[in-house]
């Protein structure tokens, strides 16, 4: 059986943006992977924790809620912050990372409730490394249509867009227009 592609206009992002950004708008309206067929399939294998997570009802509940969490969190505008960071807390309940002394040296083992929370906690844990590194880089697409997140990279850390082909060429091409029109309005 072939994996389906992602569809998802932005990949590649930290787990917990990742998460995120299973939601979307696109040209043809509001997408969520996680409600379409074979969804937590998609999004695992792409992840990168296919066979390693079930794809199971707990999962995707425990997915869902997290994402919730992830959302309100990296959202600049959160109207709850104090509850977002209780749910993501919850899911953080659901798991830990016992250290160990193995025969190659130490090792570190995430331990969680169930298989189930195993994809969920990761995602609640690296958005803790995120914020330790640098919370600043953590940003929303400059789009106002646009609800993606990304971790910014470049060097200069002024990145604002999630995608230049996307939404990065839509405010070029919108600025342009703009100041067309107010030349020919002159």
């Amino acid at each position: 059986m072939s994996a389906q592609a992602d569809p998802r206009p932005l990949l590649g992002e930290p787990l917990p943006l990742d998460l995120v950004n299973t939601r979307w708008v696109g040209d043809d309206g509001e997408h969520d992977l996680l409600a379409s067929p074979g969804g937590l399939a998609i999004w695992l294998s792409s992840a990168g924790l296919a066979g390693t997570v079930p794809e199971s009802a707990e999962t995707l509940d425990a997915l869902l809620a997290t994402r919730a969490a992830l959302d309100a969190l990296t959202r600049a505008a959160a109207s709850e912050p104090e509850r977002a960071r209780e749910m993501l807390n919850e899911t953080l309940r659901h798991g830990r990372i016992r250290r160990l002394l193995t025969a190659a040296g130490p090792a570190s083992v995430v331990e969680t409730d169930t298989p189930g929370w195993l994809a969920a906690w990761q995602a609640a844990e690296q958005y803790l490394r995120l914020l330790a590194e640098n919370p600043a880089r953590i940003r929303e697409c400059a789009d106002p249509g646009c609800r993606l997140r990304f971790y910014d990279v470049s060097k200069a850390g002024g990145r604002r867009w999630c995608s230049m082909a996307a939404c990065g060429n839509r405010a070029k091409y919108r600025s342009h227009y703009t100041r067309r029109r107010g030349r020919q309005s002159s």
